[in-house]
């Protein structure tokens, strides 16, 4: 289970949680971008990548039996503030979309660059699944 935590005297925040306590399996999701299963870029648009980066956390966290509400934590680099904040409703859009009203603790960089050349976001999560909820996907490696 999560809870959110939220000093009572803080004005809450918009689109994210301060922070978030949770119990269960731990897992660590590598920074995501806008590429579909065959390592293709869906896009050279911001927003077309920022709701591919989002699937492609939330099918990595379905392979352990999680769902985005089990999403704790999310970390967003951008290779432009400006385009960023300029796209903010349609992000928030395909982000409603794909994780629901669900807002886990949540930080946005600006980066010079990506590794892979015309990615314009990629999104690292964290994830807490619940204890009692099967793992799915392939077999553990020791």
């Amino acid at each position: 289970m999560h809870r959110i935590l939220q000093p009572a005297d803080w004005k809450p925040p918009r689109g994210y949680s301060n922070g978030v306590e949770a119990h269960g399996r731990q897992v660590f999701v590598a920074g995501q971008i806008g590429w579909n299963a065959a390592a293709e870029l869906v896009s050279d648009d911001l927003v077309a990548q920022t709701a591919q980066a989002l699937r492609n956390v939330v099918a990595i966290v379905a392979e352990a039996g999680g769902r985005p509400e089990h999403i704790v934590r999310l970390t967003w680099y951008v290779t432009s503030r400006d385009a960023y904040v300029a796209a903010a409703k349609p992000i928030g859009a395909v982000y409603r979309e794909i994780m629901g009203r669900h807002f886990p603790a949540m930080s946005a960089v600006e980066v010079t660059a990506l590794v892979e050349k015309g990615a314009k976001v990629e999104i690292e999560a964290t994830a807490v699944i619940p204890d009692g909820h099967a793992a799915g996907g392939p077999a553990a490696i020791d």
